[in-house]
Order: C-alpha cells, then sequence, then structure tokens
C-alpha cells in the first residue's frame, strides 16, 4: 500500500517562507518523479514544481522560478519545497503526487498515481 503523506504547512506572513514535506510508506521514491501541485478555491489543481529520479531533475511553473525549490531526501524517502518570499497568492491546498510520467504529463495531474491528502498553505498580507 502507498501512501503519501504531506506536512509543512501552515499560516505565514507575505515575505515569508515554509518547508512543506512529503514522506512516502511503500514506494521507493527516488524510483519515481514527486511533483507538487496546489489547488486553489474552486479551480483545478495546477502544476507547481516536480523532481526526476534520483538524478534530481527539477521544473517549476514559471510564477514559482526562484522562490520554491523542490529537494529530495532518499535515505528519508522524502521530498520537500522549500516555499519562500511566499505572496497572497500562494495561497492554496499544497498536494504532492507521485508517478512516472511521460515528458509531455510531467505537468499533469493525470501523470501521477499516488497523492496526498494535501496541506493548506495561508498567506496573509
Amino acid at each position: 500500500q502507498v501512501q503519501l503523506v504531506e506536512s509543512g504547512g501552515g499560516l505565514v506572513q507575505a515575505g515569508g517562507s515554509l518547508r512543506l514535506s512529503c514522506a512516502a510508506s511503500g514506494r521507493t521514491f527516488s524510483s519515481y518523479f514527486v511533483g507538487w501541485f496546489r489547488q486553489f478555491p474552486g479551480k483545478e489543481r495546477e502544476f507547481v514544481a516536480v523532481i526526476g529520479y534520483s538524478g534530481g531533475r527539477t521544473y517549476y511553473v514559471d510564477s514559482v522560478k526562484g522562490r520554491f525549490t523542490i529537494s529530495r531526501d532518499s535515505a528519508k524517502n522524502t521530498v520537500y519545497l522549500q516555499m519562500n518570499s511566499l505572496k497572497p497568492e500562494d495561497t492554496a491546498v499544497y498536494y504532492c503526487a507521485s508517478g512516472r510520467p511521460s515528458a509531455q504529463h510531467m505537468v499533469s495531474t493525470g501523470g501521477y498515481d499516488y497523492w496526498g491528502q494535501g496541506t493548506q498553505v495561508t498567506v496573509s498580507s
């Protein structure tokens, strides 16, 4: 049974930082892509960042480049999303996901087969 558990969300002021964690059980993360997505109220889930296999290639949506960093700790089977210079428009529920997407599906929810339960990030102005 594969399970992904996110943690680290919360309330922070604009300009602050949070680090989200995604811990996996039942799956070795280094053998899969791990993505972070977020969902605004009433909107579909959208791509934020992804990290490739153990080599760690990364890719970000333009709106978070230079502010967010995705990384993995293979020994802990955990992927992180370090979020700096947070803005109110980053407020959303953040989800991690694992899978083996094709290159064109790397930024799509359909490219991933397991998801975490989500963690709320709220950035106040």
